[in-house]
């Protein structure tokens, strides 16, 4: 039976089209209208998933009642989520059923793993009234329920979003700067301050810009540094909580928190087995919905479940291209679902040279102290990085730290570490044997990685879309 699942309507809205459990598409709306983290659903979208038949049944990410009555209680303007009328708009008519947020956040991470048992961590802004909560699922005995949540507007994401926007970037958007922020501070600086500010019952939902009015633009990386030791330390909390409530050595870690791959390393620390599914934030929440309804396993093969650009992916013409400038964009194959670009829609570059971090982040249109990650052949990661020789880091959500930093500048932050992408020809055949023909050639196992796309706009979905890039940007595109 064909099912949809849809998150829409409040930001960075998708579609995940399943049959059963076999998972035929799922895509993010940003990638069709252009607009980044759109929250409204689109015709081309609509059209692609409807390519795989008319969906038999809908399933929404969360309640739209008990949103619009957080939404009262919050004092916000009244606002229902309609999404059979959002959905009638595109003439899709089959019955809708309503999920919950953080239900939907925690089962498209659990049902997704490769855990017949776990301890399910969900930490986000906000959902319906729940901002974390703590899930034990069991496959065998078809037990999948929550422990223990924290409410509105008790929220470590919305401290750290409120932050976020304070140090003047973008709530709900640039977090992740506020992360590499964090590298060039000092956390101590503003220790007492921010952690005052945190225990002080303050609703972040109305953001804190007259938190230390005196601060000045040159403060902003100590006041990111403080804001990311003291979500670490919240976080630290929330584990072991969790690991004491479920007794569980597995973990599954959801919600968009979860994107953050400085912090994620702690988990280790009280888990030896860690699933974070590729998209972990409301985007991913359209499969979620799906699952939380089936509560089946789904047939997880790979996060690339988006457009696809049909043909051999292009090892040779990228292999000439970097050979000659250094960079090169790849279109090809299905587009990840989620905000990491993995190989099939991607910009890569050579991580040895001294100057190519500023080239990337000139061509991005990004701050020049932003990192790069590095995609590297996974037999290779534990000769370049502080890892065990069974090391996988597939989907980039964990930094470690690079043993020979000087070497490869372009893929290593000011702190020593990398978001390292491990690669298998497995995972990525074409990936793999780029990587293993660049390694041949220049004895370096290793390129940059980083999205194909500006600062502001969404990773490039069609060729439309690439062949823009290529003659806007400079930059060829296979």
């Amino acid at each position: 039976m064909i099912r949809w699942g849809v998150s829409c309507m409040n930001h960075d809205a998708s579609i995940c089209v399943m049959d059963e459990s076999k998972i035929l598409f799922a895509s993010h709306t940003e990638r069709y209208s252009g607009v980044k983290n759109d929250a409204n659903l689109n015709a081309d979208i609509i059209a692609d998933a409807l390519m795989f038949g008319q969906p038999k049944e809908i399933h929404y990410y969360e309640n739209p009642l008990l949103k619009t009555a957080r939404r009262i209680y919050a004092g916000q303007p009244f606002k229902f989520d309609n999404i059979k009328k959002e959905l009638k708009k595109f003439g899709v008519k089959a019955p809708v059923k309503w999920g919950e947020h953080h239900k939907s956040h925690a089962a498209a991470g659990f049902f997704t793993s490769p855990f017949n048992e776990a301890a399910i961590l969900t930490i986000d802004a906000i959902g319906e009234f729940d901002t974390t909560s703590i899930w034990y699922g069991n496959k065998e005995i078809h037990s999948f329920f929550k422990l223990r949540s924290k409410r509105y507007p008790d929220s470590l994401g919305l401290f750290y979003s409120a932050m976020t926007d304070r140090i003047g970037l973008k709530a709900n958007e640039e977090e992740y700067i506020l992360m590499g922020m964090s590298g060039y501070g000092n956390p101590q600086k503003h220790y007492a301050s921010v952690k005052n500010l945190l225990h002080s019952n303050k609703n972040f939902h109305r953001g804190c810009r007259d938190f230390m009015p005196e601060l000045k633009e040159d403060d902003y990386f100590d006041l990111a540094a403080t804001t990311q030791l003291i979500y670490e330390q919240e976080f630290i909390a929330l584990l072991h909580l969790t690991r004491r409530l479920t007794g569980q050595k597995n973990l599954v870690l959801m919600g968009g928190c979860a994107l953050n791959c400085l912090a994620n390393r702690f988990a280790y620390v009280y888990f030896d087995n860690v699933w974070i599914m590729p998209n972990p934030g409301d985007a991913g929440s359209s499969l979620g919905a799906i699952l939380a309804h089936t509560q089946q396993q789904a047939d997880w093969e790979s996060p690339y479940l988006g457009y696809n650009i049909q043909g051999e992916y292009p090892v040779n013409e990228l292999f000439n291209e970097l050979k000659t400038t250094g960079i090169v964009g790849v279109a090809n194959g299905k587009a990840e679902f989620g905000p990491r670009a993995l190989g099939n829609r991607s910009l890569l570059a050579d991580p040895r040279g001294q100057q190519m971090k500023d080239v990337v982040n000139r061509i991005k249109k990004r701050q020049e102290f932003r990192p790069f990650a590095p995609v590297i052949l996974q037999e290779d990661a534990h000769k370049f990085f502080d890892v065990d020789k069974d090391f996988e880091s597939p989907y980039m959500q964990y930094v470690v730290k690079c043993k020979h930093p000087k070497k490869y500048p372009a893929i290593v932050h000011v702190d020593g570490t990398s978001r390292v992408q491990t690669v298998t020809k497995t995972q990525h055949r074409g990936l793999y044997e780029l990587l293993t023909l660049w390694k041949k050639h220049t004895k370096c196992p290793m390129l940059l990685n980083t999205s194909l796309n500006i600062k502001g706009k969404p990773i490039v979905n069609d060729l439309t879309d690439a062949k823009q890039f290529e003659d806007r940007y400079r930059v060829k595109v296979f």
